[in-house]
């Protein structure tokens, strides 16, 4: 009987550490694929009317964290690169049986374009997570994750609106991301309407 009791918990020790490495795998594996740099050229030029070509930077920093990955991100307009929009600090981390990634905001952002070794001088203190708009990520089939904001939780002020919500996908050479506003009667105030933004990762040969 103690032998089998033993057995047991050897079996049951080892399916967990099975377990908890085949996380691990997959957070690695959806980092190296959020890395990059990103266009939306080509959905715009196929709908210039809808989408405009913004270009999106995802970049790692903190490498020697033990709690997930880091990553500074920055979009910008093409015509306007050297005036992002939406700079942040991105922490994807794993969480029961999916994915987390926070967004954290800077202190006068416009300080840090295009120098995310700036990034690596602060600590985390001084950044501010933006509560409620966290994506949670799973993994879709062999080839994709998805994720997105709950409910209503992420509340926005821009152009009125009164919460906004993002849907995300991500495959190894493309991340498609739907941001979008509401007003406090549900209607949209902002962004896409006919779908996300596809961001096709751009490889040093191109």
């Amino acid at each position: 009987m103690q032998h089998f009791v033993i057995s047991l918990c050897l079996i049951l020790f080892l399916s967990s550490s099975n377990t908890v490495h085949a996380q691990s795998t997959e957070l690695k594996s959806l980092a190296q694929w959020m890395e990059g740099s990103y266009s939306s050229q080509n959905q715009h030029l196929k709908d210039t009317a809808n989408y405009f070509d913004i270009r999106l930077q995802i970049i790692p920093i903190w490498k020697d964290k033990k709690d997930g990955y880091w990553f500074y991100v920055e979009q910008a307009v093409a015509d306007y690169i050297d005036k992002p929009y939406r700079q942040r600090v991105y922490h994807l981390k794993e969480r029961k049986g999916s994915f987390r990634k926070c967004s954290l905001t800077l202190k006068d952002p416009l300080r840090f374009t295009h120098k995310p070794e700036e990034i690596e001088k602060l600590i985390t203190d001084s950044l501010t997570e933006k509560e409620g708009c966290s994506v949670i990520l799973s993994k879709k089939d062999e080839f994709t994750f998805v994720g997105e904001t709950q409910g209503k939780m992420c509340p926005s002020d821009r152009k009125g609106a009164a919460y906004a919500t993002s849907e995300v996908t991500i495959t190894e050479n493309e991340l498609i991301s739907w941001d979008r506003g509401y007003n406090d009667k549900d209607e949209q105030v902002w962004g896409a309407e006919k779908g996300g933004y596809h961001f096709l990762k751009i490889r040093k040969e191109d």
